[in-house]
């Protein structure tokens, strides 16, 4: 068996209300993955009566997994046995097609709607990616919503020779056509603007709303931005939190023990109590909207990548942070191709080959412990005199026989050989004499990067790139208003962000009670 019965009884559950029939039919049985793909789908479907099973003899190079609804095509795919992480895309489609399961709201849909063409997507994957499922299941639905591209999942592990003729070095690996348009983690929200820029869009009318006014609106969808929206809604004004998706990196962490009166959770689990909590006050959660400009004024009116404009007299900014990029040539020229930021879903990729790891923070220098199993060897740099992380992990590193560390070290370069990287330039700060290393791979881990781009042009922020805040978090702009990891307040912590949040609503309700 694949699936436990355990498994097999809440997708009974999760399928119950389907109203429509399924088929998941099967091809490519001369592959070497067939019978476990016929096992998968035959144990997913005894789960329901609306389920069936159709064996395809069409001969076919690997095998593949497509979707019928009463009988018509679905436009997505699987090539490959869509197991491990990659089931609750498998499932989510099946939802998505029926119509259930949460979506974006009519005005991102639309966008949707809006794209030009009929291409074929196609997303590679690595079963063990945490990130991956994300990406698959949000162009998955891009497929279901639009009804004229189709999208696939492809299982990289099972198709090197493609998977070395593309030149993927990282997953997820979006391409349209032949063309990489993407690799690594994104939202809804990334994903729908990066195919917008590779497709163009078609005038549509939309049948969202375009201009949209609140007492609040929140930017950011994490600890500090919902706890902020839940502090003004409860104060009685009207709020919405607009954000690529709510939670924000809370659903990249793993273990939280921190978190005072919990022993223990999970950042997924955390992120759904927030979404949850957050519904009980009649918030408008606006998802899946990137912020392109924020104009100033008695009224702040954000323009949305899309063309909605949303107001509000009160603007809240908390977007948190991001992983900080290097800022070196090839860098980005060979993201996806040998530069990573994520060793969880790209170290499978590097096995038995030879890597680096920038950074000497506890990031960076857990990076190169878990990296060191899988990797050849590892070299981690540090741009210091010494490593930064605490005393247990650097004891742990240097037991590691097949790994060197390199401290005053500053990167100068990624190298490549034009489809993939070969080395890495750095200088010895203590010398000034410029080295290569000869790699595979670099993975980036110096640190989080405030996005506060949006609002620099109207907010004051340090070298750092922070918000500048006062002590009840109002920025230098009257009536905006900041909290969370994209402030200059220290101690980067899911429990101040929150704390913070619900500080700054208090203070724009005070304000607001002050000038009325």
């Amino acid at each position: 068996m694949m699936l436990d019965p355990s498994i097999v009884a809440q997708l009974g559950q999760v399928f119950a209300p389907l109203s429509s029939s399924f088929t998941l039919v099967v091809s490519g049985s001369e592959q070497p993955a067939y019978g476990d793909l016929v096992t998968l789908v035959t144990e997913l479907a005894s789960a329901s009566p609306k389920l069936a099973v159709k064996l395809d003899d069409e001969p076919r190079d690997g095998v593949l997994l497509r979707l019928e609804k009463d009988g018509a095509r679905l436009p997505l795919s699987f090539r490959g046995v869509p197991g491990g992480h990659e089931l609750s895309s498998l499932v989510l489609a099946i939802l998505h097609a029926d119509g259930r399961g949460k979506r974006p709201d009519e005005g991102v849909l639309d966008r949707v709607r809006a794209l030009a063409g009929s291409p074929v997507v196609r997303t590679y994957v690595s079963l063990s990616c945490e990130n991956c499922p994300d990406v698959v299941q949000a162009l998955g639905l891009m497929a279901l919503t639009h009804g004229a591209f189709t999208h696939e999942m492809v299982d990289g592990a099972l198709f090197p020779e493609e998977v070395a003729k593309l030149g993927i070095q990282g997953v997820p690996a979006v391409f349209v056509g032949d063309k990489l348009v993407h690799s690594g983690k994104a939202s809804f929200a990334e994903l729908l603007a990066t195919l917008e820029k590779a497709l163009g869009s078609q005038p549509r009318e939309a049948s969202g709303p375009r201009e949209l006014s609140y007492d609040v609106v929140v930017i950011g969808g994490g600890p500090a931005g919902a706890s902020a929206a839940i502090y003004t809604a409860r104060k009685g004004l009207k709020t919405a939190i607009v954000t690529e998706n709510l939670g924000g990196q809370l659903k990249e962490t793993l273990g939280i023990e921190n978190m005072i009166g919990q022993k223990r959770t999970e950042g997924a689990r955390l992120a759904a109590d927030l979404e949850a909590h957050v519904a009980v006050y009649g918030i408008d959660v606006l998802e899946h909207r990137k912020v392109s400009r924020v104009i100033t004024g008695p009224t702040k009116t954000l323009e949305i990548q899309g063309g909605e404009r949303i107001s509000a007299p009160i603007l809240i900014v908390a977007t948190g942070a991001k992983w900080r990029e290097l800022g070196v040539a090839g860098e980005k020229e060979y993201l996806g191709r040998g530069v990573a930021f994520c060793p969880h879903c790209d170290g499978p990729f590097y096995a038995k080959k030879k890597i680096a790891v920038v950074g000497g923070g506890n990031s960076g220098v857990e990076a190169a412990i878990d990296l060191a199993a899988i990797a050849s060897h590892v070299t981690l740099l540090e741009y210091a005199d010494s490593l930064k992380a605490d005393d247990v992990l650097q004891k742990k590193l240097r037991s590691l026989p097949n790994v060197d560390v390199i401290v005053s070290a500053k990167t100068l370069e990624v190298l490549g050989d034009g489809a993939k990287v070969n080395a890495l330039r750095y200088e010895d700060r203590a010398s000034a004499e410029a080295k290569t290393l000869t790699l595979d791979g670099v993975f980036v881990q110096i640190g989080l990067l405030p996005n506060s781009a949006i609002v620099r042009d109207v907010v004051a922020t340090n070298r750092f790139g922070e918000i500048v805040v006062d002590e009840k978090g109002r920025t230098d702009a009257a009536g905006i208003y900041a909290a969370g990891d994209v402030t200059n307040v220290p101690y980067k912590q899911i429990v101040i962000a929150m704390g913070e949040g619900a500080k700054v609503a208090l203070a724009a309700f005070e304000d607001r009670m002050k000038a009325a």
